[in-house]
């Protein structure tokens, strides 16, 4: 009766295991979404791009480029309005999904989108953070559904590295 129950066990474990945490493939929708994943550039200071601990990876905040690999520079409510910066905020969780396909082999092994910190580099007067990091969370739902959708603080800052819009770092949990 043990060989019978360890057997058991054993086929469930493995049956449950191959089964794909979406009814689509993550990586196909990036295509139809027309999302063009790079290499992720390298860190250029004492740090690395992610961090994976137990099924969590921590990714290091991704500055806003566009898609020729520019930098988007400019304060949110002065040089730029929402819809630049949603943009900006866009194009950070591409580099970030790039960094996560980077360090994973496969975006299929996401289980969720756990938690994103947006930086916007923002005015004094401006109070429309969260409409810019929506750029970003809209992107993690248009890719992974309800997998995507996750806890946030969307933060104006007084500036940001290279003087950039936006930089968005994130927790990603990860089939084991």
């Amino acid at each position: 009766m043990k060989l019978i129950v360890a057997i058991f066990l054993i086929l469930f474990a493995f049956t449950t295991s191959a089964q794909k945490l979406y009814n689509y493939d993550v990586e196909q929708i990036i295509k139809e979404l027309g999302i063009q994943l790079t290499t992720p550039s390298k860190p250029v200071a004492n740090y690395v791009g992610a961090v994976k601990s137990d099924n969590l990876i921590f990714l290091s905040g991704k500055i806003s480029r566009d898609k020729t690999g520019k930098l988007i520079k400019g304060k949110l409510g002065k040089e730029l309005g929402i819809e630049e910066g949603y943009e900006a905020a866009r194009m950070c969780g591409v580099a970030q999904l790039s960094t996560l396909k980077a360090e994973l082999g496969d975006l299929n092994k996401v289980v969720r989108i756990v938690k994103v910190t947006g930086f916007v580099n923002s005015d004094p007067d401006f109070t429309d953070q969260s409409k810019v990091v929506n750029g970003f969370s809209d992107l993690m739902v248009d890719v992974f559904g309800e997998s995507g959708r996750h806890a946030r603080a969307a933060v104006g800052m007084a500036s940001l590295p290279l003087g950039v819009a936006v930089e968005v770092e994130m927790i990603v949990e990860v089939r084991k």
